[in-house]
């Protein structure tokens, strides 16, 4: 009986250590099902020969692709680590040489990304948000309708220029200091704060495409401008010279005409419980009396980014938006507003190296020829329904860029999406600039989950929203936003020379 006792538990912790092994093997395996799955598709499509026109090459160019976005929208793996397999895989599965594919990493628009995000965490340390908040108020007013318009507007402006992670963190304080102080008695605002908030992000997601300066996936278009066509920054691109008031004149029309749309679409879909917020203001009016006058380092902070928006208009067609950026951020460090400490923790460097490895895959489909492959499919399969050229086909882009964009980010969209659009352009024989700006701008129509731009996520972080709420206003957006961008591809480019 002793004897055995000892040998029956052996034999049943084995069992249960086994169990546990089995446990542990199928939840890493649910887990990373779609890496496998991923894995899988890749795997197959290797075996299969290259069809009619494609390159080996390209083939696998191609199938690099298709797995990283299928990483991108499922996310088993971390997104950096995306980045990093993207970069083995162009080494090892397509044979590049590792000094060129290190090249190909670091270019203006990495630069530009890897400053913006610097500037971000530079800016938000102020903490100015409480002055910002009641300059809104005392500029709109205490009624709820008009500081959501300041909101959406004051967002806009800025994210116009910084990018819309910097506004949205800058904003969503700003939002929380009315909503905390406008609530009485435990009373339910939701409504009130669906509206403030998500006048925040929408205000950063159509504003983004304003300016050169609003967002990754405008400096990636250009860079692909430049890489697959001609230099549109400078002046012997002729006709498609684009600079940086070139691209305002485009698009900025584009987002003054969506904000009262915006505030009219949430003030339907939620229904304010209070229409006045003078108790509010008049509480932060105290607040900001009691913290006292603006500090010289306050004054200090405005003016680097002052002059940093100055070198983004004046000088960036010489030096590059990147180098902007980067001569901000360092202002901010060498005037010891920020600490290097604060930069290296609040920047988030994975996402900088998943828009590196990103905008080099891009690159790897255009010189392999996959992305001249794919658009000439999709011309041919797209030929006989009539949408091969004009609004049908611009409509047709710019529908599937907003599909591709609410599944990733803005950027990645147009970094995997860039290269085949401007293709189709040089095969359809339409203008490589219009579709570019087709594919840029709606690529800025991400509003229909959580996950589809920071924006989204930083503001949904307060606690106050859905992720319905996100897709009961954003169909409408989407559909307000699509029409707007045909009207002006249609009627007001061709009028300002595009």
């Amino acid at each position: 009986m002793t004897d055995k006792a000892p040998k029956t538990l052996v034999k049943s912790g084995a069992r249960l250590s086994g169990n546990g092994s089995l446990r542990s093997l199928f939840n890493f395996l649910r887990e990373r099902r779609w890496l496998l799955v991923a894995l899988l598709v890749g795997a197959i499509l290797f075996f299969i020969p290259p069809p009619e026109g494609l390159s080996e090459e390209g083939k696998r160019a191609l199938i690099m692709t298709l797995m990283a976005v299928i990483l991108f929208v499922t996310e088993p793996v971390p997104l950096p680590s995306v980045a990093l397999m993207i970069i083995v895989g162009q080494v090892l599965f397509l044979g590049r040489a590792t000094a060129d594919v290190a090249e190909s990493l670091m270019s203006d628009s990495v630069l530009f990304i890897m400053g913006s995000l610097m500037l971000a965490v530079a800016i938000v340390k102020q903490k100015l948000d409480k002055r910002l908040a009641y300059l809104i108020v005392s500029m709109t007013g205490p009624k709820t309708l008009n500081i959501a318009v300041g909101i959406a507007l004051i967002s806009g402006l800025m994210a116009s220029v910084i990018g819309e992670h910097t506004v949205a963190a800058m904003m969503l304080p700003v939002a929380l200091t009315l909503i905390t102080l406008a609530k009485e008695d435990g009373k339910s605002i939701r409504g009130v704060a669906a509206i403030l908030l998500l006048s925040i992000s929408y205000g950063c997601s159509i504003a983004g495409i304003g300016t050169p300066s609003g967002g990754a996936r405008n400096v990636i278009m250009i860079g692909y401008w430049r890489e697959f066509f001609y230099d549109p920054l400078s002046p012997e691109s002729g006709r498609y010279l684009i600079s940086y008031f070139r691209w305002v004149m485009y698009a900025y029309p584009i987002f003054l005409i969506q904000l009262p749309f915006l505030t009219f679409v949430l003030f339907r879909v939620f229904k304010p419980e209070k229409s006045d917020l003078s108790r509010a203001v008049v509480k932060l009016r105290e607040q900001i009396a009691a913290e006292g006058p603006m500090r010289s380092r306050d004054w200090v902070a405005i003016s680097v980014f002052v002059f940093t928006l100055i070198g983004w208009i004046g000088f960036s067609q010489n030096i590059g938006l990147g180098v902007v950026a980067l001569t901000g951020a360092i202002a901010f460090l060498v005037m010891g507003l920020t600490r290097w400490e604060d930069m290296n923790t609040g920047v988030n460097w994975g996402v900088v190296l998943l828009y590196a490895a990103a905008i080099s895959l891009g690159v790897e489909m255009k010189d392999s020829g996959a992305a001249e492959w794919v658009a000439s499919s999709l011309l041919a399969f797209l030929s006989p329904i009539g949408v091969d050229s004009g609004p049908p086909l611009w409509l047709t882009i710019a529908g599937l860029t907003t599909l591709v964009t609410n599944t990733m980010s803005n950027g990645a969209a147009v970094a995997v999406l860039g290269p085949i659009t401007l293709d189709m352009a040089a095969s359809a024989g339409e203008s490589p600039i219009r579709l570019g700006f087709i594919t840029a701008i709606s690529s800025s129509f991400a509003y229909f989950t959580v996950v589809a731009t920071p924006a989204c996520m930083i503001v949904y972080s307060s606690g106050y929203l859905k992720t319905r709420d996100f897709l009961r206003v954003g169909y409408r957006m989407a559909i307000i936003s699509l029409f707007f961008l045909m009207i002006a591809a249609m009627f007001y480019w061709p009028l300002i020379g595009l």
